[in-house]
C-alpha cells in the first residue's frame, strides 16, 4: 500500500510555479535570468456543520459542497460536515454544533473556516487550539440568521457572503489529493448500498440516467431546498474505529469519536460499481490516501464526493 503524503508537502508543491526566462540583452550577447513566480490557485475551504435529523430537512446549499462527510454523533444519530471551496452558495444550513471528529477531519485542509452553532464547553478549548478559523455566531453574528419556517434549533443558517467567503473554483477534494479521472479496472456492479447507525440510516442508489448515487436518509429520499434529489458522483464508505470520547451532550449521552488517522478498508462507489480499497492517513497533518487492490491511487468520478464514516 502506498502511504499518503502530508498536507504540508502537498501545499508546498502547489503553492508556487516558478518559470525561469532567459533573455538576451545588449549587443554583447550577454543575458540574465529573470525568475517569475505565479501562484497556483489553492482551495479556501469553508466547512459547515449541518443538521440532518428529520426536523432539519431539507438542507439548504448542501448540493454545492465539494465533499460531504457523514459521521455518527450522540444517541446513534448522524451529522454532516460539508466542505465548500469551488462553489459557495448564498445560504447554507441548518447549522448545528461541532464535534471532536470534525477537528481531526479538518486537519487535512490548510486552515479552513469552520462554521458551527456552538459546542460543548469542554470542547471549546480544543476548537480554539485547532489550526482553523472557528466561526460560531458569537464571532460573526451578522453572518447567521434564524428562519421562521421551522422550529429551533433546526433553523439557524449561514450567509457566507457576510463573512465574507467566496468561491475559489478549486475543488476541496483535489486540494487534499483526491483524483478525478477514469475508473480503475475491475469493480463489482452494484445498484444500492446502505449504511446504518444505531438511530440513522443512509442509502445510496445508483441512477444511471443521472450518473449519480441518489441519497436517502432513514428510508426517505433526500432532497434539496428546491426539491431536487440529493445525489453524489462518488460515495466512499470508510471503515473507522468509533470510540467513546470524554465529551457528553446536555442529555448525558457520550459523544462518539470517529478516528480518521490510521488505516483500514473502504468501499468506493462510482459509475454503478463498488471498488474495494484501502485507506491510510499517517498523522493528523496527513491527507487520506485511498488505494486500489493493485496499490494504485483510487480515482473518483467528477462531481460531489460523499465520505461516510462507517463504524468497524
Amino acid at each position: 500500500m502506498r502511504t499518503s503524503g502530508t498536507k504540508r508537502s502537498t501545499a508546498a508543491a502547489l503553492a508556487a510555479l516558478t518559470l525561469v526566462i532567459t533573455a538576451a540583452c545588449g549587443s554583447s550577447g550577454g543575458g540574465k535570468t529573470t525568475p517569475t513566480t505565479a501562484s497556483a490557485p489553492r482551495a479556501d475551504v469553508l466547512a459547515v456543520k449541518i443538521d440532518n435529523v428529520e426536523a432539519a430537512r431539507p438542507p439548504t446549499g448542501l448540493e454545492k459542497a465539494d465533499i460531504v462527510y457523514v459521521e455518527q454523533v450522540e444517541a446513534g444519530l448522524s451529522r454532516i460536515l460539508a466542505a465548500y471551496s469551488s462553489d459557495v452558495p448564498s445560504v447554507i444550513g441548518p447549522v448545528r454544533s461541532a464535534r471532536e471528529t470534525d477537528l481531526e477531519l479538518l486537519r487535512q485542509f490548510d486552515e479552513p473556516t469552520l462554521a458551527y452553532s456552538g459546542a460543548q464547553s469542554a470542547l471549546r478549548p480544543s476548537i480554539e487550539a485547532a489550526p482553523l478559523d472557528a466561526l460560531p455566531p458569537s464571532k460573526a453574528p451578522d453572518a447567521y440568521f434564524r428562519s421562521g419556517d421551522r422550529a429551533a434549533p433546526h433553523n439557524l443558517y449561514l450567509r457566507p457572503g457576510s463573512i465574507p467567503h467566496g468561491a475559489t473554483g478549486v475543488n476541496a477534494a483535489e486540494d487534499i489529493g483526491l483524483r478525478f479521472a477514469a475508473p480503475p479496472p475491475g469493480g463489482t456492479p452494484v445498484n444500492k448500498r446502505t449504511v446504518s447507525y444505531p438511530s440513522a440510516r443512509f442509502t445510496f442508489t445508483w441512477a444511471a440516467d443521472r450518473d449519480q448515487w441518489l441519497v436517502s436518509m432513514d428510508g426517505t429520499p433526500a432532497r434539496t431546498a428546491s426539491g431536487d434529489r440529493l445525489g453524489a458522483a462518488t460515495v466512499v464508505l470508510q471503515d473507522v474505529d468509533v470510540q467513546p470520547s470524554r465529551f457528553r451532550d446536555r442529555g448525558g449521552n457520550t459523544s462518539p469519536f470517529s478516528a480518521t488517522v490510521g488505516s483500514g478498508s473502504a468501499a468506493v462507489l462510482r459509475d454503478g460499481k463498488s471498488y474495494d480499497v484501502a485507506w491510510e492517513r499517517n498523522t493528523a497533518e496527513s491527507t487520506t490516501g485511498f488505494t486500489t487492490e493493485d496499490g494504485e491511487p483510487m480515482t473518483f468520478a467528477t462531481g460531489q464526493v460523499w465520505i461516510v464514516l462507517v463504524p468497524k
